[in-house]
């Protein structure tokens, strides 16, 4: 039996939320070490690319124009969703604690509701203001109340920055493919922002500091490298190209709110690799989380975006959530 798209969009979405999880706890050990968080982010995307690299060129055989006409979408999931969010997010957590950079950052979903309130000029749905408030106060009681405590005002700016970086992510991973594969824009795109984000650091911008030495992970003593390709094949690999796959079918909107599972997986993985106590407050906030997603009502297939060189079995395209229709769903 043929699954819906919508469902296999919801597998890829959650498996996104879990990888990305895993960098978080993985990344860790590496920053006690002494790696600086531009460093460990840097290579983390360069490697990605290079890891999703040789299916980027699979995935292009014969239809290299698919770049040129994605050109903007690379652009932006580059530029803007994976160099800087990193950027802002890590210049963040300078000024702020992380938690409270977290929170922000993961305000991202109401950011996209606003946006299509705002675009559409319509309200939206009572369903998706009950499943946004549930939504961000499962992701308050995850993260922690104490997140909320006053703090340096650049700092929320910052943060705020990356919150509007990740929601360009989900926009940009939204939108019509136009012949341009899910893994193409992720692969490219992570090249693409590591090349920017090294750049940065070369430019002083960004502090860059490594240690290659070895790091405790899981009770054991592992080379430096080890939680580092954990954290590129998972955490960023998988995790880009199955969130851009997702994405398409559920819509940015519904894939955003989805995305939110990350800080619950986080909470998970830090229990399971660091020791960090999962407490029944962070497991109500989890439930609240769901109960939020549950509440989002799914949005309607857009008709797909045909080129007149676009190949053939590029016609059906995934669902864009209604970004490019005049009146998506509210």
């Amino acid at each position: 039996m043929k699954l819906p798209p919508q469902s296999i969009g919801l597998a890829a979405a959650v498996t996104s939320a879990a990888t990305f999880a895993t960098s978080g706890a993985f990344v860790k050990p590496l920053l006690e070490a002494g790696w600086s968080p531009g460093a460990a982010v840097t290579v983390r995307a360069l490697a990605g690319g290079l890891l999703l690299l040789p299916f980027v060129v699979i995935s292009l055989w014969g239809r290299w124009d698919a770049l040129w006409r994605g050109r903007w979408r690379l652009l932006g999931m580059g530029l803007i969703a994976v160099a800087f969010t990193q950027l802002t997010y890590f210049a963040a957590i300078r000024r702020v604690p992380v938690s409270t950079a977290l929170l922000i950052e993961f305000l991202a979903p109401l950011l996209l509701v606003i946006w299509f309130a705002v675009t559409t000029r319509r309200l939206p749905r009572p369903a998706v203001l009950l499943g946004s408030v549930l939504a961000v106060g499962g992701l308050v009681l995850v993260i922690g109340p104490g997140a909320l405590e006053a703090v340096d005002p650049v700092g929320v700016v910052l943060a705020f920055g990356a919150a509007i970086g990740c929601a360009v992510y989900f926009l940009v991973a939204g939108r019509p493919s136009d012949g341009l594969p899910p893994v193409a824009l992720a692969g490219t795109g992570l090249l693409l922002g590591g090349l920017v984000l090294g750049l940065a650091g070369a430019a002083g911008v960004v502090p860059m500091e490594a240690r290659f030495g070895t790091v405790p992970l899981l009770g054991a003593v592992v080379p430096w490298w080890v939680p580092l390709t954990v954290v590129a094949v998972f955490g960023t690999a998988v995790a880009y190209a199955a969130g851009i796959f997702g994405s398409g079918r559920l819509g940015s909107r519904l894939a955003s709110f989805v995305g939110l599972l990350e800080v619950v997986f986080a909470s998970i993985f830090a229990w399971i690799v660091v020791g960090e106590r999962l407490t029944p407050l962070q497991m109500a906030g989890g439930v609240l989380i769901l109960a939020g997603i549950a509440a989002i009502p799914a949005e309607p297939p857009a008709p797909p975006t045909v080129t007149a060189d676009t190949p053939d079995d590029d016609a059906e395209l995934p669902s864009t959530g209604g970004l490019t229709r005049q009146a998506p769903a509210g």
